[in-house]
């Protein structure tokens, strides 16, 4: 399945109109370097104020990749890690876990270059309308200093619980996905 549509078919979604550009396809081993530069790229501001050097921060960040790669694999066994491709090119990652009575959206990232585009927000809108379709809440954690979670809060997702670091966010399924 190289197509945004063939993937939306394949799991029953609504298909949202992207950009012709952008499509999904499923992660593979040969991708963990791709996933690994996604990855970097979400913490290097936290890096920036760090006092290391370059070869200390790498690997901090492998290490800190493998633990987050391993400890998805245990708590999302059945997620589906999906490339996001933009003509053609990777340039991040969408990773869904689907259950009984819920939907959880794991993991997304983008290149920095790729971000503010409307492509993250129009990846998660595919999954709004796919939980939408099956009435089905959608639910996420998010940093709190993240900016993405004033984007999930626009796509109608709420609080439903907080610790000193993470926000749990709930987007109940009540209809077609804004």
């Amino acid at each position: 399945m190289n197509s945004f549509v063939e993937y939306t078919a394949a799991v029953h979604m609504s298909t949202i109109l992207l950009a012709p550009p952008i499509a999904l396809r499923r992660a593979q081993e040969d991708d963990l370097p791709l996933l690994y530069r996604v990855y970097a790229s979400t913490r290097q501001d936290e890096l920036a104020i760090v006092k290391w050097d370059e070869a200390q921060k790498e690997w901090f960040l492998r290490m800190q990749f493998d633990l987050q790669t391993r400890a998805y694999a245990q708590t999302f066994p059945g997620a589906d890690c999906q490339v996001v491709l933009r003509d053609g090119q990777p340039i991040g990652r969408l990773m869904v876990e689907r259950t009984l009575g819920q939907i959880i959206l794991v993991d997304i990232a983008l290149l920095p270059e790729h971000r503010h585009a409307g492509i993250g927000a129009a990846l998660v809108r595919m999954v709004l309308n796919e939980a939408a379709a099956a009435s089905k809440p959608v639910v996420l954690h998010v940093e709190k200093s993240n900016r993405a979670r004033f984007l999930y809060e626009r796509l109608g997702f709420v609080m439903c619980a907080a610790d000193d670091v993470y926000l749990e966010m709930r987007w109940p399924a009540h209809g077609i996905a804004p």
